[in-house]
């Protein structure tokens, strides 16, 4: 956290960071698209593990985790934004632990 106050979650609650650079993106023709642009489909987003609770099992702070941000609970602490999720709302994890196992899928 910003002021270096630990959180605590519980169950299996996972606390995430979105990835500041995921909200604008470009086109391959270089035209800038706003996070705000309506897609065709849903777009899933990467977030950096802040905090994790005692049943979480795949997921450990500082992972980074793919998700699907819409009808997500935000929270802001210390002016910083945040979003709790399930575990079972993480699709995918990337960390180099997991390089270890064979996922079939680099990223």
């Amino acid at each position: 956290m910003g002021d270096g106050t630990p959180i605590k979650m519980l169950h299996d609650r996972v606390l995430v960071e979105v990835d500041k650079e995921a909200g604008e993106r470009r086109s391959s023709g270089g035209i800038v698209i706003p996070a705000t642009a309506a897609m065709g489909a849903r777009r899933l987003a990467w977030a950096r593990v802040v905090a994790v609770g005692p049943h979480a099992r795949a997921v450990q702070a500082g992972d980074r985790v793919l998700f699907e941000p819409d009808d997500k609970s935000e929270v802001e602490v210390h002016g910083e934004l945040y979003v709790v999720m399930r575990e079972r709302d993480v699709h995918a994890v990337a960390a180099e632990r997991v390089g270890d196992q064979a996922t079939g899928l680099y990223l």
